[in-house]
């Protein structure tokens, strides 16, 4: 009994007295919101289609956080719009480096980001920085495009428009 007694006087009889020693942590950094880039980033379908040579766009997809403008037929342009509040852009990079697309640092309307585009030239993810949050616009060519050029200029026009008519 007097062993077992002692293990236990050992281990802590949990009077309290451990959480005293307890290591103090910081507490989690909150996350200031950015200005408001409005439903869509603030474009037009109209503009979307225009700016994004997308000739005719057949399904339009709007979520809370994004939307999406697809062209008509199998493995058609796309263009992308997705907001991000609080997520580190850093992590946005990373993962558009393991598709094989090397972003580059650009600047936009004053604000930094990145575009990456891939081997291919089909495919464009530009993103651009604000305060703790990011947006950014990405383009899928399509397959059989006639689209000339280089996406990224496209999505930086888009990324421009929303930049200007900020919330």
């Amino acid at each position: 009994m007097a062993i077992a007694s002692m293990l236990l006087t050992a281990c802590g009889g949990g009077d309290g007295e451990d959480s005293d020693r307890a290591p103090l942590r910081p507490p989690p950094k909150v996350a200031a919101l950015g200005p408001f880039v409005g439903e869509c980033g603030h474009v037009t379908d109209d503009e979307v289609r225009d700016i994004g040579g997308l000739g005719r766009i057949s399904q339009v997809y709007r979520n809370a956080v994004g939307c999406n403008w697809q062209s008509a037929g199998a493995s058609s342009p796309s263009v992308t719009f997705a907001s991000y509040r609080g997520s580190p852009i850093d992590r946005e990079r990373a993962w558009v480096s393991l598709q094989g697309r090397g972003p580059e640092v650009i600047e936009v309307g004053g604000r930094r980001g990145f575009q990456a585009l891939d081997p291919s030239g089909r495919v464009c993810d530009l993103a651009v920085q604000l305060d703790d949050d990011f947006f950014e616009w990405s383009t899928f060519t399509g397959n059989f495009s006639e689209v000339s050029g280089n996406p990224c200029d496209r999505m930086r026009k888009l990324a421009d428009l929303t930049l200007r008519r900020l919330g």
